[in-house]
């Protein structure tokens, strides 16, 4: 199936060009921070994780996602997920291989990687992260290449495949639960000292993965013949409503915790995001966009509006990376332990190597629904 991404038409060549000239560029960049080390990003002492995490931090949600399209097709046969499974899966695949790539960008020495290998610590949560992000991405890759050859010979999956589905479910839910213990498992960072992190987690990534993948189709709609159907998008979209509210909800019962009990170490990170820190604009900014979705989504006529829907789940995917993407890093290390703040902001080439790096998601995900559109129409 790889000799369909190689045919394409004008569009679809001009897309990748530019994504390959944002690549270079940021691979450029990181040659220099491979040389320097991460002294070229805005990191310090007291501020560790920055922008590559927070990248890492969003987008494992939004690989999550995609087992809520998984799991109601293969687990309760829900037929009008039929045609969106395997752009959920590629998503997925897209997805990780993004967070695996942050990664990679925040060790500074890509080598690094291999010491979680070489010299595993079973009681490090970083060893059980690299074990559901590779597994997850390994049984993505193998199940949605498998589903997609036989859809194109026009065969029913094989029997021996639905184990290998089955599994994927768990790791869909592991790959955030795993990546909140990394952080709620830190008992000097209060911001993250709380047990309702992973459910946090968990709810804004079953909105803005289903959210995203909402657009895509909307996107694969206007550039190719592929139509997802308007009963499978508007499930979707239920789905993005209800998650987005209980994550909007989790949050209020964190500030609630935090504001009533009064708990010093819990109150001056919230400060910090609302009203003493630089972030402030940007965390109101995304408290409004994940209200404004909601009153869109949950009144059943404008949700059914396609153009209300799109802006919607727009409001939906920039509210959650605002929350997850900027907030949930820079809140927890800022302030630190001693309640000293040290600001952090991402530096130029910070910024660029990440942009280099959405580009090669983004250049994964379009050979890869390149292949998938390309079967179904073939199919079709």
């Amino acid at each position: 199936m790889l000799e369909t991404a190689l045919k394409g038409n004008r569009t679809y060549w001009v897309w990748l060009g530019i994504l390959a000239l944002i690549i270079g560029a940021g691979f450029v960049v990181y040659l220099q921070q491979f040389k320097i080390g991460l002294g070229i990003t805005g990191m310090s002492r007291d501020v560790s994780w920055g922008f590559y995490i927070a990248q890492f931090t969003f987008l494992v949600g939004v690989a999550a996602g995609g087992v809520m399209i998984v799991l109601p097709y293969y687990l309760h046969d829900y037929k009008a997920f039929g045609k969106i499974t395997i752009l959920g899966e590629f998503l997925a695949v897209s997805a990780i291989s993004m967070c695996l790539m942050f990664i990679i960008a925040d060790l500074g020495q890509p080598m690094r990687a291999l010491n979680v290998i070489l010299h595993p610590t079973p009681r490090s949560m970083l060893f059980y992260d690299m074990i559901v992000l590779n597994g997850y991405l390994f049984l993505n890759i193998f199940v949605g290449w498998i589903v997609l050859q036989c859809e194109r010979n026009s065969v029913p999956p094989p029997k021996w495949i639905k184990p290998f589905i089955y599994i994927s479910i768990p790791f869909a839910f592991g790959i955030h639960t795993v990546t909140a213990y990394l952080y709620c498992g830190l008992p000097g960072r209060h911001f993250w000292l709380t047990a309702i992190l992973a459910p946090r987690f968990l709810s804004s990534a079953f909105a803005a993965g289903p959210a995203f993948l909402i657009l895509l189709c909307f996107i694969l709609r206007k550039f190719t013949s592929f139509d997802a159907g308007e009963k499978a998008i508007q499930t979707v979209s239920k789905i993005v409503t209800y998650a987005i509210i209980a994550n909007v909800f989790f949050f209020g019962c964190e500030v609630f915790v935090a504001m009533y009990s009064g708990i010093p170490g819990h109150v001056v990170h919230l400060k910090y995001l609302f009203v003493d820190g630089i972030l402030a604009p940007w965390m109101w900014t995304s408290m409004a966009l994940m209200l404004l979705a909601i009153l869109l989504l949950l009144y059943p006529p404008t949700r059914r509006n396609e153009s209300v829907l799109i802006v919607a789940c727009i409001l939906v995917f920039a509210g959650t990376w605002i929350d997850k993407g900027l907030g949930m890093i820079s809140g927890g290390f800022v302030p630190n332990p001693l309640h000293q703040m040290n600001e952090y902001a991402p530096t130029g080439m910070e910024l660029m190597i990440t942009l280099a790096v959405w580009a090669a998601g983004f250049f994964i995900l379009t050979v890869l629904y390149k292949m998938a559109v390309t079967v179904k129409e073939e199919t079709a």
